[in-house]
């Protein structure tokens, strides 16, 4: 137990926060909030591996190591997102997927 909170309850914290990512992610229809749905879930997903590792064997940081990479991977993702968006909206005047489709042909 990490200061009173027991792993159960952050396991189901972070499972939470994981699929109001997914409904997000299926739900919205502007690439931004798509995107903020998308870092949502992997943040989620580096709090597990965070406290997995850390009640599993918590003498080595190999899921510290691995949240660093996937926040290095995020941060990447995200801005290549973000400058594929912004030249977009300066082709298109837009931001909904809908209108991105329309650029396929």
């Amino acid at each position: 137990m990490i200061s009173g909170i027991s792993i159960y309850e952050i396991l189901t914290v972070t499972s939470i926060l994981f699929f109001i990512g997914v409904y997000g992610f299926i739900t919205r229809t502007n690439l931004i909030s798509i995107l903020i749905s998308v870092e949502l879930m992997l943040n989620a997903s580096v709090v597990n591996f965070v406290i997995i590792n850390k009640y599993l064997f918590p003498e080595v940081l190999q899921g510290v190591y691995f949240s660093i990479f996937i926040i290095a991977v995020a941060a990447a993702e995200t801005a290549l997102a973000v400058s594929i968006i912004i030249n977009l909206y300066r082709q298109i005047s837009s931001v909904e997927v809908k209108d991105v489709e329309t650029m396929k042909y």
